[in-house]
């Protein structure tokens, strides 16, 4: 197994016991093969997100969250399962994010394709960087990424349990236009950003270690919880600017 793969990630998918002990079959996972799987997902999920938005349903928010946390939690715990519960998962996800996507919209028109030319741009600006060697996924990178995501799921339980006794964090109110709030929201999505550096590290190294074919649906799986985040990070961001311009 390449040393490498030991390395920290702020992805609770991805990390240091990922690919641990697995072992292939004869048909190894590749870059290639990642790279058409998390296309499969993408569609899939655009095409499930396009449904609830374009016909304003947010009744499916809430049914494709708690669906998407236990094929998550089930693609985690039998990662063999992925190449059939990644794309369920995918489906689930995209039905939570339309209807979310579609509340956005009746708030501030035209916030969601802002968002998505965002989070497609900073995705494939990244990976160019990283392709190109501009941003190298060294040992203290990963060590300052996940510590910075590791304080940010610390705030995000915080004001989660906060929220069960009907208040809840300042900075995380999309109507919270304060610099404190935007600044905040401006560092998550910095964050969120630089989690794709450790995926994309995390899939090359894993492609070089002959670990099974499936593990391409698993790391497509990765890749789609950091990019899930990263969208509502940049969608609560946008938010925030236009209720200061508001």
């Amino acid at each position: 197994m390449n040393k490498h793969l030991s390395f920290r990630s702020g992805n609770p998918a991805l990390n240091q016991n990922t690919f641990k002990g697995l072992k292939s079959d004869g048909s190894t996972m590749t870059i290639d093969g990642t790279v058409n799987k998390t296309s499969i997902a993408l569609i899939i999920l655009l095409f499930s997100a396009y449904y609830t938005f374009s016909t304003s349903n947010t009744n499916y928010i809430f049914v494709g969250l708690i669906l998407g946390i236990i094929l998550a939690i089930a693609t985690i715990f039998r990662k063999h399962w992925a190449p059939i519960t990644v794309p369920l998962y995918a489906a689930c996800e995209g039905l939570a994010l339309g209807g979310i996507s579609a509340i956005y919209e009746s708030m501030y028109t035209g916030i969601v394709q802002q968002a998505i030319f965002l989070t497609l741009g900073i995705f494939a600006a990244l990976l160019f960087a990283y392709k190109t060697k501009i941003i190298k996924a060294t040992e203290n990178f990963k060590l300052g990424v996940f510590a910075a995501t590791g304080g940010i799921a610390i705030i995000y339980f915080i004001s989660f349990i906060m929220n069960l006794f009907g208040s809840g964090l300042s900075i995380m109110n999309i109507q919270n236009a304060s610099l404190m709030s935007i600044g905040f929201s401006f560092f998550v999505v910095i964050i969120a950003s630089l989690n794709l550096v450790l995926d994309f590290d995390f899939i090359e190294e894993a492609s070089e270690s002959n670990v099974p074919k499936y593990m391409e649906w698993y790391a497509t799986f990765g890749l789609l919880i950091t990019l899930i985040w990263l969208y509502l990070e940049i969608l609560r961001l946008l938010a925030k600017l236009q209720s200061r311009r508001n």
